[in-house]
């Protein structure tokens, strides 16, 4: 059967709601298969009605206990789900090497939910170059719910930001010093910090040094007017975070919560946190915004994507990028003047062919 046919067979099943079908859908769609544009074409007008959810942090701090917890949450409240899961790449087959449908297995056969297992493939964020388009496939497919739990935490998680609709950052009391485990950016993504194993001792103190460094960063433990006295509160950033975490208003504080993965305790909470960080994201305009941003991430990564593959792929172009080689090592140009020249050479030419002038 022909790729066409091939794609018509996906869209039938996918409309009917067959399970294989989607599964087909987003290994087409994965590993950029023969007709994955155009099945991703079709796809689009059915984008906005999931809620994407993103859990994030250091390795053991129990991100796939949770992220079962909340799709057993959601299945019984009805919804929909879909679990995307971001793992390392094994050195020796390329795929997903941790294997997060094991850990799930708990939820994993229950016919509202379908989890996929994604290897980073060597890319830097701790997410699968394809992540985004994936999650689109489950979000036309009628998900209610897609949780991405990733792998790691650092800059380059900042990625998880641009993914979903809230992130949820999971730490752990032995994550270490909370100053070196929040810094490079990690406080800037979270919508939600969560201690996990929040029975073990020094869960408390991560908590509350979480949120000292919320209430700094809003503005709290600032030097007091000493013409008008001592405000005790002000002189107290975590009273405040956590007195703004539990507000409603226009401007969102990341809660700091803890829980018990094993037993379950703290869930309910955290579920909580999520649904009122939904409301804000809908109340405040921020929703569309963000995904705004996202369809406009999505139109980079293409133009970027084809304008990387019809430059390196045309033999005249390597050709060229050949002949400049020996100027490189005299020193006569430098790689950026080269660049400059190749980029000029593809505009004049009207397309990125490189083909020689």
């Amino acid at each position: 059967m022909s790729g066409g046919g091939a794609i018509e067979r996906v869209l039938e099943g996918f409309a009917a709601g067959h399970k294989a079908s989607l599964a087909r859908a987003v290994s087409i769609i994965e590993d950029q298969r023969e007709g994955h544009e155009r099945l991703a074409a079709t796809l689009h007008p059915k984008l906005g009605r999931a809620r994407r959810i993103g859990l994030t942090g250091p390795p053991g701090a129990g991100k796939s206990t949770l992220t079962t917890l909340l799709a057993e949450a959601y299945l019984a409240a009805g919804m929909k789900v879909g679990v995307v899961a971001v793992d390392p790449t094994s050195p020796f087959t390329g795929g997903a090497l941790l294997g997060d449908r094991v850990r799930m297995e708990r939820v994993a056969l229950h016919p509202n939910v379908f989890i996929r297992s994604m290897a980073t493939r060597g890319s830097l964020g701790g997410l699968a170059s394809m992540t985004r388009e994936v999650c689109d496939v489950l979000d036309a497919f009628g998900m209610d719910r897609i949780l991405v739990e990733t792998v790691g935490v650092g800059q380059s998680e900042l990625d998880i930001a641009r993914l979903a609709d809230t992130s949820a950052v999971i730490l752990v009391p032995e994550s270490g010093d909370a100053i070196q485990t929040l810094k490079a950016g990690v406080m800037e993504i979270a919508d939600c910090f969560v201690v996990n194993k929040a029975d073990r001792p020094g869960a408390d103190r991560l908590r509350n040094d979480i949120e000292v460094m919320l209430g700094l960063r809003g503005g709290g433990g600032a030097a007091p007017d000493a013409h008008h006295g001592i405000d005790l509160k002000a002189l107290n950033p975590k009273r405040q975070a956590r007195e703004a975490a539990a507000r409603d208003d226009d401007q969102w504080t990341p809660p700091v919560l803890r829980t018990i993965g094993a037993t379950g305790e703290g869930m309910p909470e955290f579920i909580a946190s999520l649904d009122r960080h939904l409301a804000y994201l809908e109340r405040s305009g921020t929703l569309q915004s963000r995904r705004r941003e996202r369809l406009r991430d999505r139109v980079r990564d293409v133009v970027e994507h084809r304008i990387h593959r019809r430059l390196w792929r045309d033999e005249g172009i390597q050709q060229w990028v050949e002949a400049q080689l020996p100027a490189l090592e005299r020193g006569e140009v430098t790689p950026f003047t080269v660049a400059e020249a190749l980029l000029a050479r593809s505009v004049a030419a009207g397309t990125f062919t490189g083909s020689p002038t």
